[in-house]
């Protein structure tokens, strides 16, 4: 079972985090950007010349790697699921850069003995040297083998603001992206190794018929169907992304993006695999300048 005191205490050092052009290319291609590659919009993400960074980029850097793995945590790692992921941009993700990651344990919620557990982390990145806040990541995580640590700790936090809900009417923006057969492969790349996204046997001792897809695969073509359909392919106008994550996706499947202007700003969002008729993001929110 997990141990509460430990978890919400846990130290993370700083990451100092280099990326290069090469890596920012990579993550673009790792999520579908290029698939046309006279497409000129989408070459200013995969193509050095006046190179821009997709936004949703700041996911994967800094990560600490599979921290909960760590027996001192009690956690039943093979049982988490990534739940929720949302990023804020406060200055322009530039596409070459060093940075400064720090991680921290923002709550850590008891559901209930057999309901599972809820853990939000967050992780700034800040300029080297100046320690400027740039941007921010935060994962919501379901420990589903976790539930009913409160009985032992008698502790729980408070659990994350709910998203909100999309709008009951018809979307004002649909777009269709297709993703790659080979689309996991190259999207672990960018620092995601789990097998589950590459072995075929580690997939079906996990219950699926072949390896899926990263969650943060499926979220950062969110952010290219938002870059692509309300940016103009502008990456510094997309500024928030959070997204829940509803069910699974394979690699070669096509993912239907549904958008709906709230404000001037605010566009809810949400994503359909019209093959499997599910739903596999959904309460999406974003903020566009």
């Amino acid at each position: 079972m997990i141990h509460y005191e430990i978890v919400k205490n846990w130290a993370f050092a700083d990451i100092e985090h280099s990326f290069v052009a090469r890596d920012t290319m990579l993550y673009a291609l790792g999520i579908g950007m290029g698939a046309d590659p006279l497409d000129e919009a989408e070459l200013a993400f995969v193509y050095e010349r006046q190179l821009q960074a997709v936004p949703t980029m700041v996911s994967v850097i800094g990560s600490p790697g599979p921290w909960l793995r760590d027996p001192r945590t009690g956690a039943d790692y093979g049982k988490l699921v990534h739940g929720e992921q949302s990023i804020r941009i406060l200055a322009p993700l530039l596409p070459a850069a060093t940075v400064i990651a720090r991680n921290r344990i923002v709550s850590l919620t008891d559901k209930g003995a057999g309901k599972g557990a809820i853990l939000v982390v967050l992780r700034e990145l800040r300029e080297q040297g100046s320690s400027t806040l740039l941007a921010e990541s935060r994962q919501v995580s379901f420990l589903r083998g976790d539930g009913g640590f409160s009985a032992e700790s008698g502790i729980s936090d408070p659990g994350p603001e709910p998203l909100p809900p999309v709008p009951e009417r018809g979307p004002d923006i649909e777009l269709s992206l297709p993703s790659l057969e080979r689309q996991a492969l190259i999207y672990r790349l960018s620092g995601d190794y789990n097998p589950l996204h590459a072995d075929p046997a580690v997939a079906a001792a996990a219950g699926f018929k072949r390896p899926i897809l990263h969650g943060l695969c499926s979220y950062g073509m969110a952010a290219h169907a938002l870059l692509k359909s309300v940016c103009g392919y502008q990456a510094a106008r997309l500024r928030e992304l959070a997204v829940r994550f509803t069910a699974p996706v394979y690699p070669g499947e096509t993912i239907r993006f549904q958008m709906w202007q709230a404000s001037a700003e605010a566009w809810h969002l949400r994503a359909r695999v019209d093959a499997r008729d599910l739903i596999v993001l959904n309460n999406g929110l974003a903020r566009v300048i």
